[in-house]
């Protein structure tokens, strides 16, 4: 697996297990600019790794449950988590996959509510757990840390609004899928209408993400690549054009 620097509240760089390549400087890792909550003063990151504890995480970990209470929040260094919420039937509906540099369990840390989503380890992670009365002082002492917190709850709010939109007003499958991938690719377009991704979600957690059943999913690849918008090829799969893919959102 490709080893990951991350963000240690300690000295030496270390082998930890799963692989992960560890930095343990807050102050200098190479990814703290590039991180909103983490692009924080010297001072204030130094007052953050005191409150932190860093572990290493499997894939497959729970890092909460849905209705647990709230304990605190976790700064995901490395990795990515698995947000999803699930109904009495044991429906599953995945709100987002979160990425390095999120801070997770915000929202219930902050109200003091229970934890409003289930977050599982989708692939082998390093996170930084903060008790809630250690990051609530934190957030007291430090308008800066502060406003990041509100831009990324920001960020969150405007991201529900978007899955909002995908599952309530796209009617046909299809556009749903075809609005995910277009998604997805997004960071890899990088000003390139052809895209090649890999992808790491089976057809069930595609339709856990777009509210669709796994059969309706695959009907829907399907359905793109006979109109030639993707081509897969094992895990591998190639956005031709993203304009036509966004063309067919949009009609």
């Amino acid at each position: 697996m490709t080893t990951k620097e991350l963000c240690l509240p300690t000295n030496d760089s270390v082998r930890a297990p799963y692989g992960l390549q560890i930095i343990e400087s807050c102050i200098t890792c190479p990814h703290r600019q590039e991180r909103l909550f983490c692009n924080l003063s010297p001072s204030a990151v130094q007052m953050l790794a005191a409150i932190t504890s860093p572990t290493t995480y499997p894939k497959g970990a729970t890092l909460f449950i849905e209705g647990q209470a709230s304990r605190g929040v976790f700064i995901l260094c490395s990795g990515r988590v698995k947000l999803s919420t699930s109904s009495a039937e044991g429906k599953t509906l995945i709100a987002r996959v979160s990425e390095p540099g999120e801070v997770l369990g915000l929202p219930a840390t902050i109200s003091g509510k229970p934890y409003e989503l289930t977050a599982e380890v989708i692939e082998p992670a390093q996170a930084n757990f903060i008790p809630r009365t250690d990051f609530l002082r934190f957030l007291c002492e430090n308008g800066e840390a502060a406003l990041r917190v509100a831009q990324q709850l920001g960020e969150t709010y405007h991201a529900a609004i978007g899955e909002m939109r995908m599952i309530g007003l796209s009617h046909l499958a299809t556009e749903k899928l075809a609005q995910f991938l277009f998604d997805q690719s997004a960071e890899h377009a990088q000003g390139k209408d052809q895209v090649r991704l890999v992808m790491i979600f089976t057809h069930e957690e595609i339709g856990q993400m777009i509210g669709v059943t796994r059969e309706t999913v695959s009907r829907a690849f399907a359905e793109l690549k006979r109109k030639q918008l993707i081509q897969v090829k094992g895990s591998a799969l190639t956005i031709p054009s993203r304009v036509s893919l966004q063309k067919l959102i949009r009609s």
